[in-house]
């Protein structure tokens, strides 16, 4: 057997790791518990796991894809690196400064967000680039090896840099790197005309310095990672999920590793839009939930929406503006504190509240035996008979009902004058609120109809809640793949090497310069294929064009897709009717007599996506073999119903599954509701409908 017919993907989450093995076609997967103090350890552990079930070892691995949270967590709990910042003299307090907005204007008590840095750690120096890159005020050399010398002092283990106007002339921040590399050759730098070279120096500075937070703890974990494999006899090359849905190397995402904030959910969306090229469907809303958080994508077309700027750690009630903007390319979504390990609390208006604070895997729902007494969304999902208490993730871990109750009798029962069921179906339709909530959200944003989409679901909790939210949203079509439990860590595996590349040039269409653009396209085609090179030497490279546009006057902009041709050769007038027909799409009109800008321009560099052969899907005319029946609790009926479990395992192509039933697996149970059945198609998915 060739090595790299064997391929590993791991995905490090808030409560769980997931470890997938694909096998000549064939996917073997486990899931254990997050190692927080030692991430690498639960991959480790996962690796072993697979392989044995696989029967392959360790050394036959050809390749590993990898996500984790872990930069995300650092950046959420504030805990990364001591790091100073760098900056223009009068610009040290933008990123406490923010933009000025409100994003609740009517809370007269609003508290902003504390920047990541406090003022003492942030630093200046006396240059100036203009708005057209022109050098006004030459950066003095001596100046930099002053602050420096203070940085040595103050003990700092990460510096970033961000000046003005930078991304036109990096010359400045290039010099006060090199200054860095001598004088502090230990001190990681990050550069922000490297990490986001994009107008708007808030969402800029905040990038970098966010980057040169986590740099160092980003490092140290893939060196222990790379050194425990090495141990373990995995010679083969690591690579790492980006959160715009490709793959890069081991080492460029140790340099940028704000890219990866995103990397697991991104992984689940390309897992999603694998599964919807497969059936052939447009219109897709991807659901992902784990144990901490809820992801919501929408997926048009087999692809995800993309976007340039996302935010980490809102901290107003999930309400846009109110955290840190990170403006790197990024898969489009909308996450939000609700997975099997959210929390419930009742508030002071005696309202039941989940999440966003989660019981991890350490100690985990009180329902896990390991110290935690207060009520999870798991510990809802297991007295409302969603669970098997003696098969939870393949029996290797047993749940406690009798902690279950008493905890969400103690934490919510006692105060609003419930018993133990009442209050898990009270903590789990506040949890399913929050979610469908979200996704209304998400569709009205991009001007979508959710009752047009199949929802298809995913991660450890998601088959639980999905059909109830289908319910919620008015989806007549749910679809949960094989492997639905551990889906993120599969995406890795169908993901290509890709590696976008953007750069702010501003430019108007009056203006409208064809050698200026042609030439900056092919510098930005360059340098993204230069970084997927470093991933495969040999593979064709697609280049993806995008301009970034408004009228003159707007805020900001929206994404006009070029061809290869259009890019090469760029025309004032087809550059217009592009951005006018995606205006009109968007907003329903366009605006007379205003001229046009162009504001960002990017490149993306692929490998070709994997080909996928369509499914013949089939409407099913059998019925699956039920193992036995258990009370489950039915949220639209208010009740318990005595609902079939099923086997997955056991489903033939066309088996039938009438709601209300359990189709358990090892690493989650997808809940059918009473109002819907299930059908198992060709490829394994369970196909839920809405009964006729």
């Amino acid at each position: 057997m060739k090595r790299s017919s064997i391929r590993l993907g791991a995905d490090i989450g808030g409560t769980f790791t997931d470890v997938v093995l694909e096998k000549d076609g064939v996917v073997f997967s486990t899931k254990v518990l997050t190692t927080y103090t030692a991430p690498e350890n639960a991959i480790i552990d996962g690796m072993h796991q697979v392989c044995e079930k696989a029967g392959v070892t360790p050394d036959q691995i050809g390749q590993i894809i990898h996500g984790t949270t872990l930069a995300t967590n650092a950046l959420i709990e504030r805990r990364g690196a001591k790091t100073a910042l760098i900056t223009t003299q009068g610009f040290r307090d933008v990123i406490e400064m923010r933009t000025e907005s409100r994003f609740e204007q009517y809370d007269l008590n609003l508290t902003l967000p504390e920047p990541l840095l406090p003022r003492q750690f942030r630093f200046t120096v006396t240059e100036r680039v203009n708005a057209k890159g022109e050098v006004m005020i030459p950066l003095d050399r001596t100046e930099v090896e002053a602050v420096a010398d203070q940085i040595a002092i103050a003990g700092f283990d990460s510096v970033a840099v961000g000046l003005i106007h930078s991304y036109l002339n990096p010359a400045h921040e290039q010099m006060i790197r090199d200054v860095l590399a001598e004088r502090l050759p230990d001190v990681a730098v990050s550069i922000s005309s490297e990490v986001s070279p994009q107008m708007r120096e808030y969402e800029r500075f905040n990038t970098v310095v966010a980057n040169a937070y986590i740099k160092p703890l980003m490092a140290s974990y893939l060196g222990r990672l790379e050194e425990r494999l090495k141990a373990e006899g995995v010679t083969c090359r690591v690579f790492l999920m980006h959160s715009g849905g490709g793959i890069i190397s081991i080492q460029n995402a140790a340099d940028f590793p704000v890219r990866l904030v995103e990397s697991g959910p991104a992984g689940g969306a390309v897992f999603a839009a694998h599964i919807a090229a497969r059936y052939g469907i447009d219109k897709v809303l991807s659901f992902d939930m784990g144990g901490t958080t809820a992801k919501i994508c929408l997926i048009k077309n087999q692809t995800p929406k993309t976007s340039r700027v996302f935010e980490v750690a809102r901290t107003y009630r999930f309400k846009k503006g109110s955290g840190m903007p990170i403006s790197i390319p990024v898969i489009d979504m909308v996450e939000i504190g609700a997975g099997g390990g959210s929390l419930a609390h009742v508030d002071s208006m005696k309202q039941i509240r989940v999440g966003p604070e989660s019981a991890g895997s350490e100690p985990g729902p009180a329902c896990y035996g390991r110290g935690g007494d207060r009520p999870a969304v798991t510990d809802a999902d297991l007295v409302l008979g969603k669970l098997d208490a003696d098969n939870f993730a393949g029996g290797s871990i047993k749940l406690h009902a009798g902690h279950s109750k008493a905890a969400l009798v103690a934490h919510v029962g006692k105060t609003l004058d419930m018993d133990a069921v009442e209050a898990a179906f009270g903590v789990a339709e506040v949890v399913d609120e929050n979610m469908a909530n979200a996704a209304r959200v998400h569709a009205v944003e991009n001007g979508e109809d959710l009752s047009e989409y199949t929802m298809i679901a995913f991660g450890g909790a998601a088959p639980l809640h999905a059909g109830r939210l289908c319910e919620k949203l008015g989806v007549a079509r749910l679809i949960v793949p094989p492997g639905a439990g551990v889906g993120s860590a599969i995406g890795f595996l169908r993901a290509p090497y890709s590696f976008e590349a953007n750069r702010s040039v501003y430019m108007k269409l009056s203006d409208f310069d064809p050698q200026v653009i042609r030439d900056l396209l092919t510098d930005l085609q360059t340098e993204a294929t230069g970084f997927v090179r470093t991933c495969d030497a040999t593979s064709d490279i697609l280049s993806e064009f995008k301009a970034y546009m408004r009228y003159a006057g707007q805020g900001w902009e929206i994404p006009i897709e070029l061809t290869q041709d259009q890019a090469m050769t760029p025309d004032a007038a087809t550059f217009t009717a592009r951005f006018e027909e995606d205006y009109a799409k968007l907003f329903g009109r366009t605006v007379v007599g205003m001229d046009i800008e162009i504001t960002v321009w990017s490149v993306n560099a692929t490998t070709p996506p994997e080909t996928v052969a369509r499914i013949a899907a089939t409407t099913g005319d059998g019925t699956a073999t039920s193992q036995g029946q258990r009370s489950v609790f039915d949220a639209a009926s208010g009740k318990y119903l005595d609902a079939d479990v099923i086997d997955r395992a056991t489903m033939q192509t066309g088996q039938r599954a009438q709601g209300p039933a359990a189709v358990t697996e090892d690493e989650t149970t997808i809940i059918i509701p009473a109002s819907r059945y299930a059908i198992c198609q060709p490829d394994g998915c369970i196909d839920v409908v809405v009964k006729g």
